[in-house]
Order: C-alpha cells, then sequence, then structure tokens
C-alpha cells in the first residue's frame, strides 16, 4: 500500500506548498492555505481523458511558417448576445467558463442555448440537478430538441466514457466545481479538483475540436471560484451578471482569446427563459407622464454598446451633522469628486445637502462620460428645476471644471437621435471627432460645466 500523500493548496490562486504558511507567497493573503489529499493509499483505476480517445494527436516540432492555417468557421447561435460577448460565434475547440451568482440564471441560459442549437449534438452535463428538474425546466423553455443529450454525473471517468459513445459536438458542464477526477483523493471544489476537471476538459476540447462551455460558481466576495489558473486555462472567460431584484442580466466579457473583451450582452430574466434586450436603450430609460427635476440622461458606451440611461439625483438639506453620500451603480468617490468641483467652481453649497445618486434600470456604469449627466441631475435637483426632456449628455469633467472629450462620439449621438432626442451637450474638444450636419439631432458642444449651467438653467 502506497503512502498517503497531502499537500496545502491556497484557495485564492491555487499555490502549492508542502507544509502550511500564513500567507501565500504568491497572492499575498493570508489564511488561505488549506491541506488535500492528492494520492492515498488505496490502490484503484486512474484513468484521464488521454485513456479514452481513439485517434490520439501526436505533437512535434514544426515552424510557423510551415503551418496550414484558414480562418475556422464559428458556430453563430440563435442568441445574438452570446454571439456578440464570444467575439461573432462559438469557436470549435474553445473552452468557455462562465461564472455568475446563485440563482442569477446561468443554468437557464446555458439550458436554453444547449436546446436551441438543434444543428449540433448537445451534450449537457449536470452534477447539480436530477433529470427530473432539468426537465422540469426544459418544458416550462417550451423548446424541443431530439438532438439534445442529459447527463447527471460528477465522475470525470464515467463522464469521458460517456463522452466517447456518444460524440458530442457541443459540451455544457454545470458546473465545474461539482465535478471530481479519481486522479485526485480530495473531495469536489477543492483548488485541486477544480485544476485537474479543467485540464481533462481542456485536452479534450483541443484535441478533438468540440467547444466546451464550464458553469462556474463565485465567492462572496465576487472573484470566481478555485484557483486563478482556472481563468488563464480556460479561452474565454464570462461574467453573468445582475440585481435580482430586476429582470434584467448583463452577460459581460472579462477575458476573449478570439474576440474583444469591451463586450456585454443584455437578457431579460422571464418564466419562460431569458429573453434577449435588442434595444437596451429604451428599457434603461423610465417612462413618465411628467418631468421631474433631479433625472438626466447619460449617453454612454459599455464596451462597444452605446446605451442611454437615466441619472436621478436627490438634494436636500442634510438633517444630522455630517451630509450623506449615498449612491446605487455609481463610484461613490467619483461622486465626491463632482461635488467638490461644483463646490470650487461653481460656488454650489453641497456640504451642507444630503446627496442621493441613482442609476435608473439596476444598472452600474463606470463610463466617465456619464460625469455630465451626474452633474446635471445635481444641478437640476439643486436648483428644483427640471430639465428639458428631450436633451441628454456625453463628457467627462475635469477637475477645473472643463468638460473633457470622449471616445467613440459619433455612435453616442447616433443613439440618442435614434431614440427621438433633440439635442446633445458634448465636450468643444470632439467637435473634430464628427461632422455635425451628419445628425438631424443638435448637438451643443461646450468646454466648461459653468457654460452648461446658463445653457440650461
Amino acid at each position: 500500500m502506497s503512502k498517503i500523500k497531502t499537500a496545502f493548496f491556497c484557495s485564492n490562486c491555487g499555490y502549492e506548498s508542502t507544509k502550511w504558511i500564513g500567507k501565500c507567497p504568491s497572492c499575498n493573503q493570508w489564511n488561505t492555505f488549506s491541506e488535500e489529499i492528492i494520492q492515498s493509499g488505496d490502490a484503484k483505476e486512474k484513468t484521464t481523458w488521454e485513456d479514452y480517445p481513439e485517434k490520439k494527436r501526436t505533437n512535434k516540432t514544426i515552424a510557423l511558417s510551415d503551418i496550414d492555417f484558414k480562418e475556422e468557421k464559428r458556430i453563430v447561435t440563435s442568441d445574438a448576445e452570446l454571439n456578440r460577448v464570444l467575439g461573432g460565434g462559438i469557436v470549435p475547440g474553445s473552452l468557455v467558463l462562465v461564472a455568475g451568482e446563485p440563482g442569477i440564471g446561468k443554468s437557464t441560459l446555458f439550458l436554453q442555448n444547449g436546446l436551441l442549437i438543434k444543428q449540433l449534438k448537445v451534450l449537457y452535463i449536470s452534477g447539480e440537478e436530477s433529470e427530473q428538474q432539468i426537465k422540469m425546466r426544459a418544458d416550462r423553455l417550451k423548446i424541443s430538441n431530439d438532438n439534445f443529450y442529459l447527463l447527471t454525473e460528477t465522475d470525470t471517468n464515467i463522464i469521458f466514457k460517456e463522452i466517447k459513445k456518444l460524440k458530442p459536438e457541443l459540451v455544457i458542464v454545470d458546473s465545474i466545481q461539482t465535478i471530481q477526477s479519481n486522479l485526485i483523493d480530495s473531495s469536489a471544489g477543492t483548488v485541486s479538483q477544480i485544476r485537474e476537471c479543467a485540464a481533462s476538459f481542456q485536452r479534450f476540447a483541443k484535441e478533438t475540436n468540440t467547444p466546451v462551455f464550464l458553469i462556474g460558481h463565485i465567492t462572496k466576495d465576487g472573484a470566481i471560484a478555485g484557483p486563478k489558473i482556472l481563468e488563464h486555462m480556460v479561452d474565454t472567460v464570462l461574467q453573468f451578471e445582475g440585481d435580482r431584484h430586476y429582470a434584467y442580466r448583463i452577460l459581460r466579457t472579462l477575458k476573449n482569446r478570439f474576440g474583444s473583451t469591451s463586450e456585454l450582452g443584455i437578457y431579460e430574466m422571464s418564466g419562460a427563459g431569458m429573453r434577449v434586450v435588442t434595444n437596451p436603450s429604451e428599457i434603461l430609460i423610465a417612462q413618465r407622464e411628467e418631468v421631474l427635476s433631479g433625472s438626466a440622461i447619460a449617453a454612454a458606451l459599455e464596451g462597444m454598446r452605446p446605451l442611454l440611461i437615466e441619472v436621478q439625483a436627490l438634494v436636500t438639506p442634510s438633517v444630522y451633522g455630517t451630509p450623506q453620500r449615498t449612491v446605487t451603480g455609481f463610484d461613490l468617490r467619483r461622486l465626491q469628486l463632482l461635488l467638490a468641483v461644483l463646490e470650487k467652481r461653481g460656488g454650489f453649497q453641497f456640504g451642507l445637502k444630503d446627496v442621493f445618486v441613482n442609476i435608473a434600470g439596476g444598472i452600474k456604469i463606470e463610463d466617465p462620460s456619464t460625469d455630465l449627466a451626474v452633474i446635471c441631475a445635481l444641478l437640476s435637483s439643486y436648483e428644483d428645476n427640471p430639465l428639458p426632456k428631450n436633451i441628454c449628455f456625453a463628457g467627462e469633467v475635469g477637475l477645473n471644471g472643463e468638460i473633457r472629450a470622449v471616445n467613440r462620439i459619433e455612435q453616442r449621438i447616433a443613439e440618442a437621435q435614434k431614440l427621438g432626442f433633440e439635442k446633445i451637450i458634448v465636450s468643444k474638444f470632439n467637435k473634430k471627432s464628427f461632422d455635425p450636419k451628419a445628425f438631424s439631432i443638435q448637438v451643443i458642444a461646450l468646454s466648461r460645466v459653468d457654460e452648461v449651467y446658463q445653457q440650461l438653467f
């Protein structure tokens, strides 16, 4: 009987050590090491993916100029948002990791997409639910597909045996944290198990040219659960996010070897599955009958997609000694910076006011071009004077009160024009980037915040 072999792994980055240490030398995190069994004394069959292929690929050294390459045709799904975030479709042989909060809709989204891809033989591997539970969800989606197969198993030994029999053209694993390899004797979900199972699916994807989707969990801090090497191994990392109090979900690209990382897809959760939102600007602008103060429309850009979002602000006299600064969907430090600019350059006494800022629709925005809309919403609430309904804003605000230019201004103006806005205020330094005569919307180019105040109030 062989000796039991253990090692200590960092739960944050996957660093391996022969003994327990307090601080990880790789990621500098404290108290993240846990002991795992990597070899037990029991003699049992050890199998990997390489034991199953009928014909293994032989690797040899070759000159780069001798490689005959032609661009592979991507698998275009019926989900336009998924195609967008993947860079135009699913690349054959790619390994895609999808992570998100529990209950956000990861399983529903990829069960729905697996059922919609009827031209391929799809294998859905579930380690979390039974066949009856998945069938119940599939019936709710009301999508039939005779080319869709289901396997509820967590052992990679059995999984790859079934894969060899079925020969699927697309594999979905839900989730990688529940899969267990018999090469490692620790329990499922540990650092060594996740790393080994992901490596097995990576070898399978590359050798058979079969795309594989790995659905993953996230930690309470919002990071993808498992070792950091998991994100390095895969070709694409997608983050599925959203507020469970809202029906809208965002599929964001964090890493993509085959396309841009500045793309996102927007879905609406419904009883019949995930509905693709083709025009997100309409859902992010509240429909209201009367014009109220403290509301401004920003022409923002998320990735390559222009969005019109509603910025709401409320400025009230402070009851307590220290004024409140509360934000939802916006950076608090950015708000404090903009308030300081208004106090210093405009003379407004926000130091005696409570300030609340909300991005309507539950979306979180990081685009600095929303600065001008936030400032206009704050001034509107401060003066209790509503802004015109037909105007929107696109500009970054500097510390000296200047309105700085933003990128891709033509797309922002075109989106505002498409939704019926009559005016858009942009930076004066953006005038060289576009031709005003090309748009029917009136483009007002200003250079300072005080000019915007005089224009509106």
